[in-house]
């Protein structure tokens, strides 16, 4: 028996047909051809199964990305897999640093995977390194804080002190999109990426300066230790342009741009930058003496919002600072040499990471950790 579609059925199958490929195309461009199936299949599993029930291949799967100067590795990844089968998610795929990859590479090996979400378990130095492969794209990042500032993390309030609940927020937190900053240390050079600030001058000689040993002992005491070696520098000569437009000379300490000012302690040394707001906060500092340098601590412990003592800050979305002689450079926390360019940008919106969601800050704020 032949079965006949009348003419609109059958263009309303051609139709959606049409819409069906033209989505798999689009979220296949987005996150490659084994993510578009992933999540078609997902779709298509049926709400009513326990997780018991469900195909494997249908489950949510995280990468995780250790640092392992920063944690025992198995201890982690036991700890991961143990909270992924009590979510319901597959086993992790799990990949430790190494000198030769912090942690972009790996990053972009688990998106070829079609990973849901790639956690980064380490310091600034290893969130940035992940964050680097993750920009532009729709994989959000979680974080798993082991290092000495965990800048990002303090800023986006993700839990500091409790390993299982940043993995547990890592894998059903919200998703937030941030601004990424962008930096080269050459006109022609490579374009990094940091997540919170970016800064030549003093901050990244002390970053430079601090002693390792001492910061694995005393933690960001260490870099108190080391800024009290660095304060009687002299300023150096430079020129900062603001979009392309404004320019200044100053005699400068140190010149910063950053996404987000949170610092430990609760100091906020950008009282004005939101991490989402398409805008880098540039800071100068210009102290010419020890003396003047009890005024900036003044104006940072002060919050002072834009002109304090001997600092200033302003907005923008480019910034180019070029100096007479060759200073030190740091992206968020870690020092990349020495230059006399430094140029800054932001990337609105470009990473989604995960935070905690409203019930989730409830339960970290009573202190109701699971068991």
């Amino acid at each position: 028996m032949t079965i006949e579609l009348d003419p609109v059925m059958s263009w309303l199958v051609i139709i959606g047909l049409v819409i069906v490929l033209g989505a798999a195309f689009l979220i296949g461009r987005r996150t490659g051809v084994r993510r578009a199936l992933k999540t078609a299949r997902r779709y298509a599993h049926a709400t009513n199964l326990s997780d018991a029930e469900a195909d494997p291949a249908t489950r949510y799967r995280a990468a995780l990305i250790v640092n392992p100067t920063k944690t025992d590795v198995r201890r982690l990844s036991s700890t991961a897999e143990a909270i992924c089968r009590f979510e319901g998610w597959s086993p992790p795929l799990v990949t430790e640093t190494t000198p030769e990859d912090t942690g972009e590479g790996a990053a972009v090996r688990a998106l070829d995977e079609g990973v849901d979400v790639v956690i980064a378990a380490g310091g600034d130095g290893t969130v940035r390194a992940v964050a680097s492969a993750l920009a532009g794209t729709s994989t959000p990042m979680g974080i798993v804080p082991l290092g000495t500032g965990n800048l990002l993390a303090r800023n986006v309030e993700v839990v500091l002190d409790k390993t299982e609940w940043a993995l547990r927020i890592a894998l059903w937190g919200r998703n937030r999109e941030i601004d990424v900053g962008t930096a080269k240390i050459a006109e022609d050079g490579d374009t990094h990426v940091f997540t919170v600030m970016t800064g030549l001058g003093f901050d990244a000689a002390v970053m430079a300066d601090t002693n390792a040993d001492l910061k694995s002992r005393l933690g960001w005491l260490a870099y108190v230790e080391a800024g009290s070696r660095k304060l009687a520098g002299k300023p150096s000569h430079v020129k900062v342009t603001f979009d392309d437009e404004y320019r200044i000379l100053a005699r400068v300490r140190s010149v910063l741009g950053g996404n987000c000012g949170k610092l430990q302690g609760g100091i906020q040394l950008l009282p004005q930058a939101v991490i989402d707001d398409g805008m880098l906060d540039v800071l100068i500092v210009s102290p010419k003496n020890l003396g003047q340098w009890v005024g900036v601590l003044a104006s940072v412990l002060g919050r002072k919002a834009s002109n304090g003592l001997h600092t200033d800050i302003r907005k923008c979305q480019k910034v180019v600072i070029e100096a007479r002689d060759q200073l030190d450079i740091q992206l968020d926390g870690d020092p990349v040499g020495r230059s006399s360019y430094l140029e800054m940008a932001v990337m609105p919106s470009a990473l989604t990471i995960r935070v905690p969601t409203v019930e989730q800050r409830k339960q970290i704020r009573a202190e109701a950790w699971p068991v």
